[in-house]
């Protein structure tokens, strides 16, 4: 029969922010059983102390830094750049997905700020770029099978060092810092110094915000 502690530990790991909670120690033991004592009690048929379920969890917080732990990365020389009315199509891929690819490319001008992303996939490949060129890709994309179609995004660009790129955790931090805020992320593109949010622009400004504050505590 599995124990108290075994339950609590399986049901902790399927929540992440509790658990991010129990290992930095700013979580109440008390509620947190009180909440779960249902669940434990169904699984081991029969009534339980909450205290039970409070010391399962105490001995858990103790072990939780040791094991999910992750150093910070230390974004050294960062900046963030934010890029609005933006678009995505995702397609299905295709023997004439590239040569259609490259047709895009000669409507951006990147030198004047333009913004186009291109990730190929296994099975399919999606295109970011501004609004203003929708049409026209749309256009360059006749004949493929479009999948998706999304409106009103904004990009948000972290720029890093080369340094900071040895860091573990690089994307992790960012990335709990969006969902810490309930921050959904339409896409994640990146480069060797670059890491790109694509997110709804109703977002746009409440990331933006997260990433500075995390960049900020993380240099």
């Amino acid at each position: 029969m599995a124990t108290v502690s075994y339950i609590v530990a399986n049901l902790i790991e399927q929540k992440p922010f509790i658990e991010d909670a129990l290992a930095r120690g700013i979580i109440n033991y008390a509620a947190l059983a009180e909440e779960l004592l249902p669940e434990i009690e169904l699984q081991m048929k029969k009534k339980l102390h909450a205290s039970a379920v409070m010391m399962a969890l105490r001995r858990l917080a103790e072990k939780l830094p040791k094991r999910i732990s992750v150093p910070a990365a230390k974004f050294h020389e960062s900046d963030i750049t934010i890029k609005s009315d933006l678009f995505e199509i995702t397609a299905a891929n295709s023997p004439t997905s590239v040569k259609a690819v490259q047709k895009m490319y000669g409507l951006v001008n990147i030198s004047k700020g333009d913004f186009i992303t291109v990730t190929q996939g296994l099975y399919e490949i999606t295109i970011i770029a501004n609004k203003r060129y929708k049409n026209s890709i749309l256009k360059i994309l006749t004949g493929e099978k479009i999948t998706k179609s999304i409106d009103h995004l904004s990009s948000l660009t972290i720029r890093i060092s080369e340094k900071a790129v040895e860091e573990v955790g690089l994307f992790y931090v960012i990335t709990k810092a969006l969902a810490w805020e309930n921050i959904p992320i339409t896409e994640i593109v990146s480069t060797f110094t670059e890491q790109t949010y694509v997110l709804k622009e109703e977002f746009v400004s409440q990331a933006f915000y997260a990433v500075k504050r995390t960049l900020e505590s993380n240099k």
